[in-house]
């Protein structure tokens, strides 16, 4: 399988996989979804908050590196990352609304990659000031394997 068709594959698997846990979130009461879990991120919420961070930061690289382009009003829509503890959805209407729109982004952004597109680099500062530079391909299976972590948490 060459890299274009894997990125496809695991934004349709990352879209599947969090309707599902979305569908499962929806039948828990807002205490339940908040309540403290003594986990590394305290509650469901902040974990689905912290994996919306990974994706809307990464994303932002994206078009930072001129690698995918969003409509304006689209990106306008999104918030903005800035420290792993962000939150940006306390209900599960307003999370289902943004993981949609988010996951959507990523499975037309896969849609129209190919080869070259996967071996473009990607460079960016992190949020704890390193300079990294990545090759597409690399950087967003770090993305897809970023959610698939958090979800298994």
């Amino acid at each position: 399988m060459d890299l274009s068709s894997n990125l496809r594959m695991l934004a349709c698997y990352n879209q599947r996989m969090n309707n599902q846990l979305l569908d499962v979130c929806q039948q828990l009461s807002e205490e339940q979804l908040h309540q403290d879990r003594q986990a590394f991120f305290p509650s469901i919420m902040a974990h689905w908050n912290h994996i919306l961070f990974g994706d809307l930061i990464m994303l932002q690289r994206l078009v930072d590196n001129e690698i995918v382009t969003i409509d304006r009003q689209l990106l306008a829509e999104l918030p903005t990352s800035k420290r792993i503890t962000d939150t940006f959805v306390t209900t599960m209407d307003e999370l289902r609304a943004l993981r949609t729109k988010v996951d959507d982004i990523y499975l037309r952004m896969t849609k129209n990659f190919d080869d070259q597109d996967c071996n473009k680099t990607v460079r960016y500062i992190t949020t704890a000031g390193q300079v990294i530079e990545r090759r597409v391909a690399e950087f967003c299976q770090h993305v897809f394997n970023h959610q698939t972590h958090h979800r298994g948490r």
